[in-house]
């Protein structure tokens, strides 16, 4: 997968979770809930294209960690939204496998670029 299409998968993703939270009941659990979600959802695409620009492997691997994190969090807050049993009207199935998916892309590109820096 090229960086344009991680680039617009991580985009597509962070317009699903706003969606998604735009739907949330407006109650306090869910509210605070949304909020997290929304958090690490949008800075899932954010984080990526900083890592696209960064000025060194290392860096790269720090940034992509970031990527790493925040999409294993967004899986976190949207298993907690179901578990906690707050009504959803959105299905939330396929960003949850979207995230789980882009969660393996990250953690292979970071294992690529450690394998990159150590043979260099």
């Amino acid at each position: 997968m090229d960086q344009d299409e991680m680039k617009q998968r991580t985009k597509l993703f962070a317009l699903g979770i706003i969606q998604l939270v735009e739907s949330l009941p407006k109650e306090r659990t869910a509210g605070v809930l949304g909020g997290q979600l929304l958090r690490s959802g949008t800075s899932v695409g954010s984080n990526y294209r900083s890592a696209c620009r960064a000025k060194s492997i290392a860096d790269f691997i720090s940034k992509m960690g970031i990527v790493e994190e925040e999409a294993d969090e967004s899986l976190y807050w949207m298993e907690l939204i179901i578990e906690a049993g707050v009504e959803v009207n959105i299905k939330m199935d396929a960003l949850m496998k979207e995230a789980g998916e882009l969660l393996a892309i990250t953690v292979a590109s970071i294992k690529t670029a450690k394998n990159k820096k150590i043979s260099r």
